[in-house]
C-alpha cells in the first residue's frame, strides 16, 4: 500500500479528563464520522502512540478500525521510553499492548518515541521486525546524529529507519535547518512532520480576539504568542484566497511543498475535506520565501516540553 501524501494524527484523541492538552475530551461516537470520511478519501494512515491518553487513542483508534479490511489501512504507534520501566522486555511489552487495543496482530510503523537512549532502545526493534509484529521502525524527536546512530544499529540486522518524525511548521525549523530533512531525502527515508499547524494556532480559527480554549496545555504555550502571529496569518489569508484555500490548508500545503508528509490531527468530519483542498494548492517560491520570512519575524518559539533542539 502507497502512502497517502498526508497522515492522519490521533493525538488529541488522548485527552482524557485527567490530561486536558487540547481541552476537549472525544467519544468514539463523536469520531467515528472522521474515521468514515477518512477512509473514504484515502487517509488511511493513522498516527498514534500509547503515550497519548496511556491508550486512549490506541483504543479509539483500534476500535473505529476493526470493521474495515487490515489491509485497507496503515497503523503507525510509538514505544515511548520516557514510559518504560525497569523490565527486560519493555519495549517488546508495550507493543503487546499497543497491539491489543489496536486490535491487530502487526503495526506498519513503529516507532521510537524520543531519543533518550538511543543505543539502549534501537536493538530492540530488531526482534520485533524479524517477528513480523512491526514492518517498518522510524524515529521520532532524534536529531541527526541520533537517527545516523540507530540506521547504523539497524543496519548491522539488514533494517534501517524507514522515517523520522519530527515537529515541523513555519514556525518550527530546526529539522531543515540541521540537515535532517535534506538526509531524509538522499536515504528514501519519509519525514513525517507534526504540529504543522502548530495546535491551532495555524489555522485561522483563534486570534487575539478567539483565544485557544482557556485552561487546555496548549491556550498556555499558544495565547500570548497570537499578537505576533497577526501578520503572518494574515499572509497566510491572503495566499489562501487566491487559490480558494484556508488558512490551515496553505499552511499544510507549506508542510508538502517543502518534501514532507503531514500528520494532520483530524477531530472532525469537515476536516477530511480540508485535507483534500490542502493536496491542491500550489505554493510558488516567492511564496514560500515570504510565508517563512514573515514567521522568522515573529520571533516565536513553538518547541515543545518534551523536545530537545535539534541543532
Amino acid at each position: 500500500m502507497t502512502e497517502p501524501k498526508i497522515a492522519l494524527g490521533t493525538w488529541a484523541w488522548g485527552d482524557t479528563a485527567s490530561d486536558r492538552y487540547f481541552g476537549d475530551t472525544l467519544s468514539a461516537a463523536s469520531l467515528k464520522p472522521v474515521v468514515t470520511a477518512g477512509m473514504a478519501n484515502g487517509f488511511t494512515l493513522w498516527d498514534t502512540a500509547y503515550a497519548y491518553g496511556q491508550g486512549t487513542s490506541e483504543n479509539l483508534v483500534g476500535e473505529l478500525l476493526a470493521p474495515y479490511p487490515r489491509e485497507s489501512y496503515q497503523l503507525s504507534t510509538k514505544f515511548t521510553p520516557r514510559m518504560a520501566g525497569t523490565g527486560d522486555h519493555e519495549m517488546a511489552d508495550m507493543l503487546a499492548g499497543s497491539l491489543r487495543r489496536l486490535r491487530t496482530d502487526y503495526v506498519d510503523l513503529y516507532w521510537i518515541h524520543n531519543p533518550d537512549d538511543v543505543e539502549k532502545w534501537t536493538p530492540e526493534l530488531i526482534p520485533l521486525v524479524q517477528s513480523g509484529k512491526v514492518k517498518r521502525v522510524g524515529v521520532s524527536n532524534h536529531n541527526l546524529a541520533q537517527i545516523k546512530r540507530a540506521n547504523e544499529i539497524l543496519g548491522e540486522a539488514g533494517i534501517q529507519v524507514s522515517a523520522v518524525q519530527n515537529h515541523f511548521s513555519l514556525l518550527y525549523r530546526s529539522s531543515e535547518r540541521a540537515g535532517i530533512i535534506d538526509y531524509c531525502r538522499e536515504h528514501h527515508i519519509t519525514f513525517y512532520a507534526y504540529m504543522v499547524l502548530e495546535q491551532g494556532a495555524l489555522t485561522g480559527h483563534y486570534d487575539v480576539d478567539h483565544p485557544l480554549p482557556a485552561g487546555s496545555e496548549r491556550a498556555k504555550v499558544y495565547n500570548a504568542a497570537l499578537p505576533q502571529l497577526t501578520k503572518l496569518t494574515a499572509a497566510i489569508k491572503a495566499i489562501g484566497e487566491r487559490q480558494h484555500a484556508s488558512i490551515a490548508e496553505v499552511a499544510t500545503a507549506y508542510a508538502l511543498a517543502k518534501g514532507t508528509t503531514p500528520i494532520i490531527g483530524v477531530t472532525k468530519e469537515k476536516y477530511i475535506a480540508s485535507e483534500l483542498r490542502a493536496e491542491k494548492v500550489s505554493l510558488t517560491s516567492a511564496e514560500i520565501n515570504q510565508l517563512e520570512d514573515l514567521a522568522a519575524q515573529t520571533q516565536v518559539d513553538t518547541k515543545g516540553f518534551w523536545e530537545a533542539p535539534m541543532i
